[in-house]
């Protein structure tokens, strides 16, 4: 499945990821851990758990290091 599928995750993810690399490396951690942010109000659980895969599949791409933010 893909964000596409789901637009106000699609429209989050985008949202998030202008914040910088770092911000949603600790986004994932905080969404792993099960807390919500002010991003993922009102979404619902497939929503999040899309919105968390998609975000990972995003940081792969830069590695474990985030090298400008």
């Amino acid at each position: 499945m893909q964000s596409a599928e789901f637009p106000r995750v699609e429209a989050r993810i985008e949202a998030m990821c202008q914040k910088g690399c770092r911000s949603v490396r600790r986004a994932i951690e905080l969404l792993e851990q099960g807390d919500e942010l002010s991003e993922t109000h009102g979404l619902t659980p497939e929503e999040l758990r899309v919105l968390l895969v998609e975000l990972k599949q995003i940081m792969a791409v830069y590695g474990e290091t985030c090298r400008i933010d």
